[in-house]
Parts: C-alpha cells; structure tokens; sequence
C-alpha cells in the first residue's frame, strides 16, 4: 500500500487501525501477565479488527456483488477461527473445538443475524432482500448440516458404520467440500438487488488495492491474535470457572466470527439487506462445508487426537431448530427488527442450556 493510497484513510480509520495494531502488539508481548487481563485484550484487538475488516468491505461492496462479498468476507472472517480450533485441537480439546463449530453456526443465524434484523429494522422499517439468494444459501446449509451430522446418526443409532466415525467423517468432509466447490460459482453470479439498489450510496473513497490489501491483512492478522486468544482462554475459563462446552459454544465462536457480527450488523445499518444477509449466511454454510471438513482432514496432520464429526445430540437439535426457524423467517424476503428480537431470545435461551456442561 502505497503513501497514496494509505492518504486515503480518513482520521477514523487511522485511529481504527493504530488502535488494532497497538491492542494486537499487546496481546502478544503480555500474553503471560496474569490470567483474565490477556483473554481481555486479545478479545478487544479482535473487535478492533472486526471493525477494520468491516470498513473495507463497505468499500468493497459497491464495486463486487452481494454473492461475491458473501463469499470473500465468509472466507476470510472464517479464517480466525480455523487457526483457532487448529491450535486447541493440537492441545486435545475436541470439546472446544467440536462446540464452536456448532456454535458459529448458531451465532451468525440467531445473534448476529438476529441483531442485523433489529439494528436495520428499528432505522429502516421492514427490510426487504432477494427471496431467491436467502433460499439458495438456506437451502444448502440445511442440506450440508444434514451431511455434517450423517457420523452422528451412525454413530448414536447404533449403525453398521458406528463405530467407523473416522473413516465416516472423512468421506463426509471430501462430498462437503465437493458441495462448497460447485457452490461457488453460483455464488459469484451478480445479480440484480433492488433491495440495495434503491438505496442512495455513497461511492467508495478507498482505492481497490487499498481496499484489497486492508482486508487481507487485517483479517490474516485477526487469525493471528485468535491464536493468542485461544492460549489465554484455558487460564480464563479456570479463573471464571467457565466450562468447556459453553466456552467453545459461545465465546470461542462469538470471537472466531466477530468480523461477521460487525460486518453484518453495520451493513443492515445502512440498508444493505442482500450486502448483509450474504455474509452472514455465508458463514455458517462455509462453516458446515469448508472450516469443519477442513478440520477433520487436518486433525492427522497436526497432532492430537483425530477429530470426527460427531456431536452430541443437544447440539444437533440446537442447530436443526436454529436453520429451520431461520429458513421459515427469511423464505419470504423481508423481516422486522420483532423477528430479529425473537432470534437472539432463542440463543440466549439456548446458550443458557449448556451454561452448565
């Protein structure tokens, strides 16, 4: 990035990212002081880059379309939490790990989409979106969650496979990622939005590599200080005395998503319906179909145990009543900031279930 183009920041995104920089330097040279300060400060740098990260697709959004956006900003706010679930799957906590994959999923479709639907609502009114898109992106999370928890079934009926999860999990990971790699194109297809097009904005005042370079690197930087976040949290949960299914559940995957929550959530904001419900839903499909596969495919490689995609039955349920009540809210185009309040009660209701394990 050149002089130039860095000029181009305004004195808000100057501060925005001296103040990721400096929490980031921080949370590296005072990871040992003390128990819950590090856990505090790598938690603030990675709201101070979700921040970033969400200025710089504001500047990307009027020059790609929403799929495209959806995709990119999915991809790369994801990528926090692979480095994190990678460093506690070297460490042998499956439980984390396996309870912030399904909570990422929950929290993008119920909290974060929840609070777009009310932070667009209450300014804005009814927001209104491609009924086409929402149902393409619901209709293939719902049928590559259903493929994530085929070594589930197997394994808790008591099937010939039972038994077989490894093996069961990794051929389900190679059809998951096939699934995602014949998505993408049909997500890339720019389409016409009246919903956002008939909302006034401004033209962007980054230059595109600015833009470009911005993004990746505070996102690249964000998986790094979730590295650091994820080293502090087993001293935290100790000190708060927080278990490990609700630390991975909400925490770890409120955390590991927090470029989605701002990014979503200002979006709606500003009226951006199909900009918003395109990152926010791309999330927990590429949860399902790239991050999880991922991970399974990975576990030899890194040490530890091998890691499968078995869940519990709890976490099951909670996600199927998550992707049906959102596929009901969102198949006819538009919602209000009431149905958007229903959807965080349902988190909260359902993180509260395993607040005690």
């Amino acid at each position: 990035m050149t002089g130039i183009q860095v000029g181009a920041l305004r004195r808000s995104d100057r501060l925005l990212l001296g103040g990721a920089l400096l929490l980031s330097a921080v949370a590296a040279l005072g990871r040992n002081v003390g128990t819950v300060a590090p856990f505090l400060i790598s938690a603030a740098a990675l709201a101070l880059l979700a921040g970033l990260v969400g200025r710089s697709v504001d500047q990307l959004a009027d020059r790609l379309g929403p799929g495209a956006v959806g995709v990119l900003q999915a991809g790369l706010g994801n990528l926090p939490e692979l480095f994190v679930c990678t460093f506690a799957l070297r460490h042998g906590l499956t439980v984390v790990v396996s309870s912030a994959l399904i909570g990422s999923i929950l929290g993008n479709l119920l909290l974060v989409l929840g609070l777009a639907f009310v932070v667009g609502g209450w300014r804005h009114g009814m927001l209104r979106f491609s009924e086409l898109r929402a149902r393409m992106i619901m209709s293939l999370l719902l049928l590559s969650v259903a493929a994530m928890f085929v070594p589930s079934l197997a394994h808790y009926v008591g099937a010939a496979a039972s038994g077989h999860e490894v093996a069961l999990s990794r051929i389900a990971a190679v059809v998951l990622l096939a699934v995602f790699a014949l998505s993408v194109p049909m997500s890339l297809r720019r389409e016409e939005e009246p919903a956002d097009s008939e909302v006034e904005v401004a033209e962007p005042d980054w230059p595109l590599r600015l833009a470009l370079g911005v993004l990746v690197v505070s996102a690249l930087l964000a998986a790094y200080v979730s590295d650091l976040f994820v080293d502090a949290l087993q001293p935290a949960m100790t000190a708060l005395h927080i278990n490990q299914v609700f630390a991975g559940l909400v925490i770890v995957a409120i955390a590991g998503n927090a470029v989605e929550n701002a990014v979503g959530v200002k979006l709606a904001w500003r009226q951006r319906p199909d900009h918003a419900l395109a990152v926010i839903l791309n999330s927990p499909l590429q949860i399902a179909v790239v991050l999880a596969p991922a991970l399974v495919l990975l576990s030899p490689l890194i040490g530890g145990p091998a890691f499968t995609l078995v869940f519990s039955p709890m976490l099951m349920a909670s996600v199927g009543i998550a992707v049906g009540s959102v596929a009901f809210l969102v198949s006819d185009g538009a919602s209000d900031w009431l149905e958007g309040a229903t959807m965080i009660g349902l988190y909260i209701l359902i993180a509260a279930a395993f607040w005690w394990g």
